[in-house]
C-alpha cells in the first residue's frame, strides 16, 4: 500500500524505537490469538515477534518488494514457519484474505494514508467476530526523530473516530502511551 511519505528510518534506527514483544503483549496479543495480519509489515519488526506469540499464521503484507524480501530473510534466519508473506497494494487490491479470516490486525505507523477509513473497513472485513485491530502511530509533537510530517499524523482521537466509522465497537477502545514517540490503540469488531 502506498501511503504518504512516512519518514521510515533505516532498520537499525527503527528497531531502537520499540520493544515489539512487550508492545504486542501489552496490546493483548497472546498465544490464544490464532491468525494475525500485519498490514504494511515493513522490516518485520512486529511480524516476527507476533509469529512467536500467536498460535496461528501471521500474514505479512506490504507493497514494497524489498520489505517482503527482508521478512522472508528473517523467516529463514530464524526458522520461522508460520508467516506467509504477501506483496499487495491493500488500498487498491484489498488484503487478499477472505472475510473473517484473522483474529488480530496490526496497523503500525500507516494510518497517515489518504484513505484511512477504506483501510480500516478492509481490516473490519477480514476480522473474525470479536477480533481486534491494533494501531500504533507517531505522537503529534515535533520532537520525534523521524516519521511522517506532523500535519498528516492522525491523533489518537482521529483514529478512534475512523475505527467507529468503519464498524468497530466504540466501547472497546483501549489506548496506550508508548513513550517517547508513539501511542497505541486497540479496538474490537
Amino acid at each position: 500500500m502506498n501511503v504518504r511519505e512516512s519518514g521510515m528510518p533505516e532498520e537499525c534506527e527503527w528497531s531502537t524505537f520499540f520493544n515489539p514483544i512487550d508492545i504486542l503483549k501489552t496490546m493483548a496479543l497472546s498465544d490464544q490469538t490464532q491468525d494475525v495480519a500485519d498490514f504494511g509489515c515493513g522490516y518485520g519488526t512486529f511480524t516476527m515477534p507476533a509469529a512467536r506469540i500467536t498460535s496461528g499464521t501471521v500474514y505479512a503484507i506490504d507493497i514494497d518488494p524489498e520489505m517482503i524480501m527482508a521478512v522472508k530473510k528473517k523467516m529463514l534466519d530464524k526458522a520461522v514457519t508460520n508467516v506467509i508473506t504477501m506483496r499487495r497494494d491493500i488500498l487498491h487490491e484489498g488484503s487478499g484474505l477472505v472475510d473473517e479470516n484473522v483474529d488480530y490486525v496490526l496497523l503500525f505507523n500507516i494510518l497517515h494514508t489518504k484513505c484511512p477509513v477504506k483501510l480500516l473497513k478492509e481490516v473490519y472485513r477480514i476480522l473474525r467476530k470479536n477480533g481486534s485491530v491494533a494501531i500504533i502511530n507517531w505522537n503529534l509533537n515535533l520532537k520525534t526523530p523521524r516519521g511522517p510530517p506532523v500535519e498528516i499524523r492522525p491523533s489518537l482521537e482521529q483514529c478512534k473516530e475512523w475505527c467507529v466509522k468503519s464498524g468497530f465497537n466504540p466501547n472497546s477502545a483501549k489506548a496506550y502511551d508508548f513513550k517517547p514517540y508513539h501511542y497505541g490503540l486497540v479496538m474490537k469488531k
